[in-house]
């Protein structure tokens, strides 16, 4: 475990950028890691400054490895959020728009619906094209297996749409293979080599990509539990190429930081393409392009924020950033801790560091 919430590891003080700061998360942080066994990441920062970070726990407990701050995770449903950062780069580089109908990039794709669908549909889940890949996700067997990206298109993205395109909302993973299949036909590359070029490397990301099956195969990932005790059980739930904007990227608390200080308050992307990022399409869900917006109570007053929250597997998580002044917390967890609480937690922690900044300003 490393003791940052607490100020006590100072090989590691480079993470942090005010230390007296860090203390004060510590008897959240402790609280929920003795009376409640939180195994994974905590991070809390404002702006561009890492105020805490800390592994709890084990990574890996059959072989033995801590839980330390740059302990890779997968993401879930936040790869959705990321992959909508690539395709707002593409649509930034003019190689893309979000409102042109997808049969503009596939013109082999089934015509009736290919002209009424368009990326921003897509994204936002406002598509209507049916959730084909959760029932055959129920098959553990069919899990773990590759297609070519146009014949998952054909299998689970090309029925009839269950509502006309913008008038309704369903969360839906095949929106993101046929969303797939569109970035890697206009580009000429995989996915996975444009998360590098447009979001890795330029953010210099140190611990973040994309994976394909199961993610213990990726050097420095936590493995994913279905329980740690009395005996660890893990919980892997391979997810495939054709799935990779969907469910298959990787990251760390450090690295997913400094995504959403690029993104949401930086000049990654241009002012209209971050406009959209964070604009709500169907205010009912609060859900914009890959991720939601909501305003929401936090520190005593109503407040705007980026409301990332992803699964897989033994993994869960939650990213939330105040879009008016970057207050932040992140938080990995790999072995099922309670979707309840991790919010409770979040809502703690964050609150937390609005108290910490007043507190400071009078000091």
């Amino acid at each position: 475990m490393m003791r940052l919430f607490g100020g006590a590891f100072a090989g590691a003080l480079a993470l942090i950028s005010n230390p007296v700061a860090a203390q004060s998360y510590h008897d959240i942080a402790d609280r929920y890691r003795d009376a409640e066994s939180f195994n994974g990441v905590m991070l809390v920062g404002t702006g561009g400054h890492v105020e805490a970070v800390e592994g709890f726990g084990s990574a890996d407990t059959e072989h033995g490895v801590p839980m330390m701050p740059e302990t890779r995770f997968e993401t879930g449903s936040v790869s959705k959020w990321i992959a909508s950062i690539v395709i707002l780069k593409l649509v930034d580089q003019g190689k893309l728009k979000l409102d042109a109908p997808i049969s503009a990039y596939l013109p082999e794709y089934r015509p009736d619906t290919g002209a009424r669908l368009t990326l921003r549909h897509l994204m936002s889940h406002s598509s209507g094209v049916p959730n084909q890949l959760l029932e055959a996700r129920k098959d553990p067997a069919a899990r773990g297996i590759e297609l070519d990206q146009m014949e998952a298109v054909r299998r689970y993205a090309s029925a009839d749409l269950a509502f006309e395109p913008g008038t309704a909302w369903d969360y839906s993973h095949s929106n993101w293979v046929l969303a797939k299949a569109v970035v890697e036909r206009v580009t000429g590359q995989s996915y996975a080599t444009l998360v590098d070029r447009l979001l890795v490397r330029p953010l210099r990301l140190k611990n973040s990509g994309v994976y394909r099956g199961d993610s213990s195969r990726v050097p420095g990932m936590a493995a994913g539990y279905e329980r740690l005790a009395p005996q660890a059980e893990r919980k892997p739930n391979p997810v495939p190429d054709f799935m990779a904007m969907a469910g298959g990227f990787y990251t760390t608390a450090p690295d997913l930081f400094r995504i959403m200080n690029a993104v949401l308050d930086g000049g990654f992307l241009r002012p209209a393409s971050r406009a959209a990022l964070t604009t709500t399409i169907m205010p009912d869900q609060h859900y914009a392009l890959g991720g939601r917006v909501r305003v929401e109570r936090i520190a005593g007053k109503d407040r705007e924020a980026a409301w990332e929250d992803g699964s897989n597997g033994g993994f869960r998580m939650l990213a939330r950033r105040v879009l008016a002044d970057g207050h932040t917390v992140i938080i990995f967890t790999n072995a099922k801790f309670d979707y309840a609480r991790l919010g409770t937690l979040g809502t703690e922690l964050l609150d937390r560091s609005y108290a910490s900044r007043e507190q400071a300003r009078f000091e």
